[in-house]
This record gives structure tokens, C-alpha cells and sequence, in this order.
């Protein structure tokens, strides 16, 4: 994420913290996000949730599923907080993406929404396989090593 910090539009909405610890994730994709007027408003205000959420390849169409986006109370027409959202994708990454989890077992996992330099609503996209519990203790074993790695760093200088 590589965006300027006075950019007024990009904002994160949500993030999955444990996306990276819970898998490990191989590749990443910009998906569009096809959403309701108040689903937008709640977003904008930071009303929202991916945290046991995922993605799936369904009859060709690329869907979030389980994500969360709390109801908008000003809202004239409302919307479901967990309906399924269509992902929108090129049919050439969906043709990866179904071959991902469907020949090489992967997991399509959502790592973070936000609203783009336009302020258009995006949604990254994990390619990822699971991690099996002796991997997350290494994972843990090393961001554990790096921290004390600098601790000891800096009481030297």
C-alpha cells in the first residue's frame, strides 16, 4: 500500500490482523466491491468488519462471504449486515483464482477494504494456504526473535 498520506480519499475500512498469522499468504488481488448506497455511508464511517470473513469462486462470479457492514440508520432503503458481496474481478484473475482453490487447494482470504486514491471501494484479496499449528508457533518463535533482536539492539547504542 504504497499511497501517498495527504490523500484525503484512501482510507482503510478493515483489516484482517490475522489473515497473516492464521496463513500463508502467496499472492494478493485488488478486487471491486459491488455495494448498496448504505453499506457505502456505514463503510464511511468505519461501521465494518472482515475478520472471519472469506472469498469464494461460485458458478464463475467471485463472492465475499460472512464479511460484516453494520446497518446505516439514516438509511431510507437499509441493507443485510452479512449478505454476500459480489467481487468484482477480470475474467482472466478469476480464471486464477478458481484454479487456485480449486486444483491447488488454496484459500481466498480478505485482507483489508478500504476506499482507493478515488474513493472507490476495494477490497485485497489473499491467495493463501492454511498454516498448520507448528508454523504459526514459528511465526510467532520469529516476530518474537525480531523483537528482541532490536530490544538488544538499542541498549547498546
Amino acid at each position: 500500500m504504497a499511497q501517498k498520506k495527504s490523500d484525503p480519499n484512501y482510507k482503510v475500512i478493515a483489516e484482517n490482523r490475522r489473515a497473516r498469522f492464521d496463513y500463508a499468504i502467496e499472492d494478493d488481488l485488488e478486487c471491486g466491491i459491488m455495494l448498496t448506497g448504505s453499506e457505502v455511508k456505514s463503510m464511511r464511517i468505519g461501521q465494518s468488519n472482515i475478520a472471519e470473513s472469506y472469498a469464494a469462486v461460485e458458478e464463475g462470479e467471485l463472492w465475499l462471504v460472512n464479511s460484516y457492514i453494520a446497518p446505516y440508520d439514516r438509511a431510507m432503503f437499509g441493507h443485510e449486515p452479512r449478505a454476500r458481496r459480489k467481487l468484482l474481478v477480470s475474467k482472466k484473475e478469476m480464471a486464477n483464482l478458481w484454479k487456485s482453490t480449486q486444483r491447488e487447494g488454496m484459500t481466498l482470504v480478505p485482507l483489508v477494504m478500504y476506499f482507493n486514491h478515488r474513493g472507490m471501494a476495494k477490497i485485497k484479496i489473499g491467495i493463501a494456504k492454511g498454516k498448520k499449528n507448528h508454523d504459526k508457533r514459528a511465526t510467532e518463535a520469529k516476530r518474537d526473535w525480531g523483537r528482541q533482536k532490536q530490544r538488544l539492539l538499542k541498549e547498546h547504542h
